[in-house]
């Protein structure tokens, strides 16, 4: 029998993130709603699955702390960039969800919240891959961001396929699935 671990932190030790910058777009809310009645579509299947079609086409603007410019330089290299990002629209009950239904949807069952993609989580650190289509100095332009206005940026990294496996990989069919719908033309 295996033993049960757990790691027991004091309230007073805390991690503090600053963000480096914040996102504007046209996106006001999000796809999906985390509240205390768990994860549900913000419209009907049809219109989530739209949204993330025109989400990949649509210009979101990166703006950085003008600090922070300096450390853009060749940035213009890379085709996508993953930005990690404050989920600042969820809520304190979202944040506290254990198991959801993947995208809202009930037709797959209750899954632990950390083998989903979904952005209710305890620290709603969230992460996306997205082109980039240009920069202007403290300013990135990029398509795909699937986040909402005014997101706070944690951070940016340049998107090299190879340093990420490419062979073994396995996910659930419930995965697969929404994979195919959301995100195949």
């Amino acid at each position: 029998m295996t033993e049960k671990k757990s790691l027991k932190m004091d309230k007073t030790d805390s991690i503090v993130l600053n963000p480096i910058g914040i996102v504007k777009n046209s996106i006001k809310s999000p796809a999906l709603i985390a509240d205390e009645d768990g994860l549900r579509q913000n419209s009907d299947k049809k219109a989530v699955q739209k949204g993330f079609h025109e989400t990949e086409e649509e210009i979101s603007e990166i703006i950085l702390n003008e600090e922070f410019e300096e450390l853009l330089e060749g940035i213009e290299e890379y085709s996508h960039i993953m930005v990690l990002f404050w989920g600042h629209g969820i809520s304190e009950e979202g944040r506290n969800l254990k198991k959801v239904h993947p995208m809202g949807s009930k037709d797959i069952p209750l899954t632990g919240l950390f083998c989903t993609c979904s952005p209710a989580r305890p620290n709603p650190v969230l992460m996306t891959v997205t082109r980039l289509c240009g920069r202007e100095k403290n300013i990135l332009k990029v398509s795909g961001f699937d986040g909402i206005n005014n997101s706070p940026v944690l951070d940016i990294k340049p998107y090299v396929g190879e340093y990420y496996p490419q062979k073994d990989i396995s996910i659930p069919g419930w995965m697969q699935k929404i994979a195919d719908e959301h995100y195949s033309k």
